[in-house]
């Protein structure tokens, strides 16, 4: 009689849990932007004067979809995070490719000429993103978070802000510079000083480009950003009905597109 002794099979690994930042639009609505979402199960959404993003709980399952097409209704364009695919009746418009940068070793520090804007300054940031063209900003994104400017002669002639805010992390985004006062380092600055406000909450700063966009992405590396990944963002339309367009959320199928120093 003969014994054989064969070692224990080796424990199957874990599967990795997602990075929050993997699905952040989902963990911010979900999350610090929570009172700000409009919600329906597995499908959440910014009020359309707010923000033009849409997100899925989880994007491979067809539940999160249901939610969204009742969310925003048949025939409805919308655009969608973190999104590969998707199902059957659902029409994707137009995709773009992004990047997503994280601060790793941006020196952060206040800009003593920035001011913070709000409400009333809202007419004069959309008249410089009309101009400059960073991305969407409506009337309301101001209420996502900390928005500062520059000014010369009391103009607006730079800005930067905050949107996206998934636990531990907060999104700069709006980075522009009137095409006048380009060259000047005025982004640079602005960049660094909202992510001093972030850090100061103990937060970690990021940002999205697209991924063509190499002047941007040039710049950020250069300040102490590194690439985490890349991003693909969609214009979607649901299944069914007349085809229409959320309000404001069109032109969101892509990242931030421009920041000039």
């Amino acid at each position: 009689m003969s014994t054989s002794v064969h070692p224990a099979p080796a424990p199957s690994p874990r599967p990795t849990p997602p990075h929050v930042l993997d699905n952040a639009a989902w963990a911010a609505l979900t999350g610090p932007h929570a009172h700000l979402a409009e919600r329906v199960g597995r499908a959440a959404r910014y009020p359309a004067d707010v923000s033009p993003f849409t997100a899925l709980a989880d994007p491979t399952d067809p539940r999160s979809w249901d939610d969204l097409a009742e969310l925003v209704g048949p025939g409805t364009v919308t655009p969608v995070t973190a999104v590969q695919s998707v199902p059957d009746g659902w029409t994707i418009e137009h995709s773009g490719d992004g990047v997503q940068l994280t601060a790793t070793a941006l020196h952060s520090e206040p800009a003593p000429e920035a001011v913070r804007l709000g409400s009333a300054d809202v007419p004069e940031i959309l008249d410089l993103i009309a101009l400059t063209r960073p991305g969407p900003f409506l009337p309301r994104t101001v209420e996502l978070g900390t928005y500062l400017g520059i000014r010369e002669g009391g103009r607006l002639i730079a800005l930067a802000g905050e949107r996206l805010h998934p636990p531990g992390w907060t999104e700069i985004s709006a980075v522009c510079t009137h095409p006048e006062h380009r060259g000047n380092g005025l982004a640079t600055r602005l960049v660094r000083a909202v992510a001093a406000g972030i850090r100061e909450r103990g937060e970690t700063p990021f940002l999205h480009a697209a991924a063509d966009n190499t002047n941007a992405i040039r710049l950020y590396e250069s300040i102490g950003f590194t690439l985490r990944r890349r991003t693909r963002f969609v214009l979607v339309r649901t299944p069914g009905g007349q085809r229409t367009v959320s309000a404001g959320r069109e032109e969101a199928g892509k990242p931030e597109e421009t920041a000039h120093q």
